[in-house]
């Protein structure tokens, strides 16, 4: 490769070969010469491919709880009513149109309802799912549970009962299903769950109880199912199509929904209804003690270690009513002030541990028990921790007063 001869002929040779190359290779095409060619112009392998839908099982499974909805849909709406009252306002004595819902009792024309629903009503209208409107009588108002009964004088195959539910084996978790008449919007339902469970509620929560004494209602359902104005009165469902409450009230600070919504349970329509058909009111058992609030900490469970008490379950009684049943049987309030986390407690009274020999865990089991399993004139068995010692008391239960419940006494002052 030392020759410069043949250095030369390798370069020669190399710039004919370049030359060749660019001579036969096309001219540029300029930018503005570009053209695209249309997609549909294109091969269909080239071409953008639609996704194809899924298989119909898939589909099938993922509407599965919507087919559930539309059936439970079905069921029921033929047994939701809407409300429609006329009251009078105590306030400007001047009419006012009210609404809410309602559903079909029996074949015998019973429609249950919220008591506030109808307080004070002068008519009241019942337009069921179809569009026929019947006028309705208040048989019986009971302002404790917050639950009305009314009649309408239709043929029977116009009524298509609800099937109740058992509310006692309802779970926080489960589908709770409202199905009413939301601000005048007939045959509406939301679906959201069971929230909470054993909730209470006093009745002036739920309707003006003037002159009367306020009491709590026990087992309230708690549910983050969408109710608003109109709802009131009408079915809370489960899974299986039964009603298994009776929609009631919001928690709001705007007068909408905000998330937290009440139902009575089925079990108090069960109790309350057929006595409010048969007699016009309910009769309910009274036993006649205060307590600590549960829900702001002061359960037994969460007192028992700052109060040293000798168990961690139970009604821890805050005061005695004077001449009420539990005066009467020797149950005793608090006797000694104390502070626990900083607010002041009560400490000393008895705590009621069991009922009938069912254990109860707190006021609200204790309450759901006496509504639910017994009458004034009736005979409690009550299992009560008094210091170290625990021994059985019988109680016998009385009318629950519709004035004053008596003075509160062994209580701290």
């Amino acid at each position: 490769m030392g020759n410069p001869k043949m250095k030369r002929l390798i370069v020669i040779s190399l710039l004919a070969v370049l030359m060749t190359a660019c001579a036969s290779a096309p001219p540029p095409v300029p930018p503005q010469a570009v053209v695209s060619t249309p997609l549909a112009d294109l091969p269909v392998n080239v071409a953008f491919q639609m996704p194809t839908a899924v298989p119909q099982t898939v589909i099938d499974a993922a509407d599965a709880e919507y087919e559930l909805l539309i059936n439970i849909y079905d069921r029921v709406t033929p047994s939701v009513v809407n409300i429609e009252v006329i009251a009078l306002q105590a306030e400007s004595d001047m009419l006012d149109l009210g609404r809410g819902s309602g559903f079909i009792f029996d074949t015998d024309g019973h429609i249950i309802t919220n008591a506030h629903v109808v307080s004070d009503a002068r008519t009241i209208e019942v337009t069921f799912n179809n569009g026929y409107i019947a006028e309705a009588q208040v048989v019986g108002v009971d302002a404790y549970s917050d639950i009305a009964v009314l009649k309408v004088d239709v043929a029977a195959e116009r009524l298509v009962p609800v099937t109740l539910g058992d509310s006692s084996v309802l779970r926080v978790g489960e589908r709770a299903i409202a199905i009413g008449n939301p601000f005048g919007l007939t045959s509406s339902m939301t679906v959201g769950i069971i929230s909470g469970l054993g909730r209470q509620l006093p009745s002036s929560d739920l309707i003006s109880t003037e002159g009367l004494a306020s009491f709590n209602n026990p087992s309230i359902i708690q549910v983050d199912t969408d109710i608003n104005p109109g709802n009131s009165g009408g079915p809370l469902i489960n899974s299986h199509g039964e009603v298994v409450g009776i929609n009631t009230a919001i928690r709001t600070e705007s007068g909408v929904f905000q998330g937290v919504g009440f139902a009575v349970p089925a079990n108090t329509i069960q109790r309350v209804v057929p006595e409010i058909i048969a007699n016009g009111a309910v009769d309910y058992p009274w036993i006649g003690i205060s307590t600590l609030p549960e829900e702001s900490g002061f359960s037994v469970a969460a007192l028992a270690e700052p109060l040293n008490l000798p168990v961690d379950g139970g009604v821890l009684i805050n005061s005695v009513n004077s001449d009420s049943p539990a005066d009467k049987a020797g149950l005793q309030g608090g006797s000694q002030s104390r502070m626990v986390r900083g607010a002041p407690i009560c400490a000393g009274g008895d705590i009621i541990v069991a009922v009938d020999g069912v254990y109860v865990d707190g006021i609200d089991e204790l309450l759901a028990y006496i509504v639910m399993h017994s009458r004034p004139g009736d005979i409690l068995n009550l299992l009560v921790v008094r210091n170290t010692e625990t021994f059985e008391l019988p109680l016998t239960l009385e009318s629950r007063p519709t004035g004053d419940v008596g003075e509160a006494i062994n209580g701290c002052r």
